[in-house]
């Protein structure tokens, strides 16, 4: 294998996706609607939002071809690094390979500088990262993902959006993306409240995620007889921290049980053995 040198002046430094450009390893583009020749398999919907003690970020399971569930347990809420997290939208493929490139980057500019990139650079990182996959996006292979964090300076967790030119936009307290971005966002618009404790940023979450599969059929409701739970983190001080099955099942059972008490927020649904109705 031969070695890739650049004169200092066209040096990428730590920029590890434009060395791959730089050398030549970067795929072709496509020419033509991808997803009109091939199943593309889509991820939706993510969540995410601030409490007291940083940000929870959380994402269904369910990955869909067309009308055909491909995947039921599909994972989309990734550790950025430490302080950080990405929960992905779109293109399952494309939306994956780009965290996996966006974990490595960051890994590798800690290695370069001897210290971690701040928020808002990983933030910008995200969104060149996006604009870059622009004429993918163009071919129908778009990624629209959500990006939390702690920022350590700030002592706060904080929420960035994008879109799928690569545009960044902050948000103070909550974020939705996806099929079901319309449902969750405005689940969380009406319960949010500042300086909600782990436990009640955790259940809104999951109770966003289960409106929005009520209401989408893009976006999957938690599966009790397969234990298949949406992916939920927080992220705080201490780091990224994925909540564990047991606790999503009992607060799903919780949810679940409220709804079958009050019959349900649209006016009298029961749900079935499975989370979704009857």
């Amino acid at each position: 294998m031969t070695n890739v040198s650049f004169d200092p002046l066209d040096d990428p430094g730590p920029d590890f996706a434009g060395l791959l450009r730089k050398a030549g390893l970067q795929a072709p583009v496509p020419q033509g609607d991808v997803s009109a020749a091939f199943d593309v398999v889509h991820g939706t919907t993510c969540v995410s939002l601030r409490y007291a003690d940083g940000v929870v970020i959380a994402g269904d399971r369910r990955a869909t071809s067309g009308n055909i569930i491909s995947h039921r347990s599909i994972q989309k809420v990734f550790a950025a690094d430490r302080h950080s997290g990405v929960a992905i939208a779109g293109a399952a493929g494309p939306a994956v390979e780009m965290v996996k490139l966006f974990q490595l980057q960051l890994e590798h500019y800690e290695k370069v500088e001897g210290t971690t990139l701040s928020l808002d650079g990983k933030a910008n990182q995200l969104s060149q990262m996006l604009r870059n996959n622009l004429p993918m996006a163009m071919q129908g292979l778009a990624v629209v993902p959500i990006f939390a964090g702690y920022d350590q300076a700030s002592e706060q967790g904080r929420l960035f959006q994008y879109d799928v030119t690569g545009g960044r936009y902050e948000e103070l307290d909550y974020t939705a993306t996806g099929s079901g971005s319309l449902h969750a966002g405005t689940v969380i618009k009406i319960s949010f409240v500042d300086h909600m404790t782990r436990a009640q940023a955790i259940d809104l979450a999951i109770e966003a995620l289960f409106q929005a599969g009520d209401s989408d059929s893009a976006t999957g409701l938690p599966d009790l007889i397969r234990g298949v739970y949406p992916v939920v983190a927080t992220i705080t001080a201490d780091g990224f921290d994925r909540v564990e099955d047991p606790e999503l099942e009992e607060r799903t059972r919780h949810l679940i049980d409220a709804f079958t008490t009050r019959g349900g927020r649209d006016g009298g649904n029961s749900l079935s053995t499975d989370g979704g109705p009857r």
